[in-house]
């Protein structure tokens, strides 16, 4: 729950920042794309959860797999959408049901990192 916690914190924050950023260059358009938008929310999620990890003393590893796992989560989504066979709401929707389970596969698969960092 903390690093779910951290990577709403990283979206809504760094969210508002990219969005601002973008305005501010004239290009927050580049924001009505799904791909676009999907990149950078999981980025903003990861860099939350990534600052987290560090806190808590996640070994680098752990810390890419269990990016890979919520941005991997959303990629795959996106060839049914190109084939137009997933709508846009989908894509954001399932991606993050589709986030949790393969995150929790990587924190099983690092079970004893995880037990070992129950403390900061």
């Amino acid at each position: 729950m903390e690093m779910v916690a951290a990577m709403l914190v990283g979206m809504a924050v760094l969210g508002m920042a990219a969005r601002l950023a973008l305005a501010l260059l004239g290009h927050a358009d580049l924001l009505d794309r799904l791909e676009v938008r999907v990149v950078v929310m999981a980025f903003n999620m990861g860099a939350g959860m990534t600052v987290w990890m560090c806190y808590r003393r996640h070994r680098w590893a752990g810390i890419v797999e269990m990016n890979a796992a919520m941005l991997l989560s959303f990629a795959v989504l996106l060839v049914p959408f190109w084939a137009g066979a997933l709508p846009e709401s989908a894509v954001v929707t399932v991606g993050h049901v589709l986030m949790l389970p393969a995150m929790a596969l990587v924190l099983l698969r690092r079970r004893a990192e995880y037990a070992d960092n129950a403390s900061p």
